[in-house]
């Protein structure tokens, strides 16, 4: 397979297996490339990259922006706080303005479901989808799964349970799809009020008892409850959540076997996660945040292969 059969990345649903495991070939080069001394290669040395960021982010811009400087791309980066949106722009005209810099690629996050898929109708650009509302979040879905497959050697047969705020959750439905995809089973596990209704109907097992997702997977994702979101209150206190639901170090003492544990960050340390836990040899947390630079080199260089 030559090339990704998307010309956008706007979601996991959109890609095909051999697309997803087209993107892990190519991050496994990058990876070795970003371990040398010199972690620069000239790839997308003609290709301009807007990074818009509708939303606050901190890991996911520094991955995107350290991963196109790693591949000798032009870069702009563009704050809506600080931006013309302020004042009434629309979406497209933002964009559009942009465009008319010459740049081929937008990166963009949203706080808004469908944004992407919307820009990509409109702009005559390269979209990649840096998380769009509580819709998805392709590019950390499949660092994950590269995480998962770097640690046990494959996805397919492995089960993996995604504790937290399913509900809110971008991350949850984009590593749903993607393990599918890959041929793992999935559990999600958190409160009734954080478990959306029709869940089950995207063939995941459904536990609202912690200890019986963890002694089921072979692999823990942990979410934060994602405050920001909630417009109404979906469990007494956190102190409370944290109880039921924080994973411990006793915990995985008491596990009779190796549990590997994920966490797309920022961590709420003490909530969804104690600092033993996180700090533990079981955590695999910094490897994703490294694999974030692989995989997004990756998208980027594959995406870029179709400028016109």
């Amino acid at each position: 397979m030559s090339g990704l059969s998307v010309k956008h990345l706007l979601g996991i649903k959109h890609l095909t297996t051999e697309d997803i495991e087209l993107i892990f070939q190519t991050a496994d080069t990058f990876k070795d490339v970003i371990n040398r001394p010199i972690k620069k290669v000239p790839s997308l040395r003609d290709i301009t990259i807007a990074n818009l960021f509708f939303e606050n982010s901190t890991r996911t811009k520094l991955s995107f922006e350290l991963a196109e400087k790693r591949l000798s791309a032009d870069v702009i980066n563009f704050s809506a706080s600080a931006s013309s949106v302020k004042k009434g722009e629309t979406l497209v005209d933002t964009v559009n303005n942009i465009l008319s810099m010459k740049v081929d690629m937008v990166v963009m996050r949203h706080p808004d479901a469908g944004a992407g898929e919307f820009l990509s109708r409109h702009v005559n650009a390269i979209i990649v989808n840096a998380g769009d509302g509580a819709h998805e979040h392709p590019t950390q879905a499949l660092l994950d799964a590269f995480s998962i497959r770097e640690k046990l050697g494959s996805v397919r047969g492995k089960k993996v349970a995604i504790i937290g705020d399913i509900l809110h959750s971008r991350v949850a439905l984009s590593n749903i799809f993607a393990l599918h995809k890959l041929g793992a089973e999935v559990m999600v596990c958190g409160p009734a009020t954080l478990i959306p209704k029709h869940i089950r109907s995207l063939n995941v097992h459904v536990t609202h008892d912690l200890r019986s997702a963890l002694e089921w997977c072979d692999v823990a994702n942990m979410l934060r409850i994602q405050l920001e979101r909630q417009d109404v209150q979906y469990f007494p206190t956190l102190r409370e959540y944290a109880q039921n639901f924080g994973l411990t170090g006793r915990m995985l003492r008491e596990l009779d076997k190796e549990l590997i544990i994920m966490h797309p960050g920022p961590i709420n340390r003490g909530v969804e996660i104690t600092s033993d836990v996180a700090d533990s040899p079981n955590a695999i947390i910094l490897d994703q945040v490294q694999n974030g630079v692989a995989i997004r080199m990756a998208v980027l260089y594959l995406l870029a292969g179709r400028v016109e």
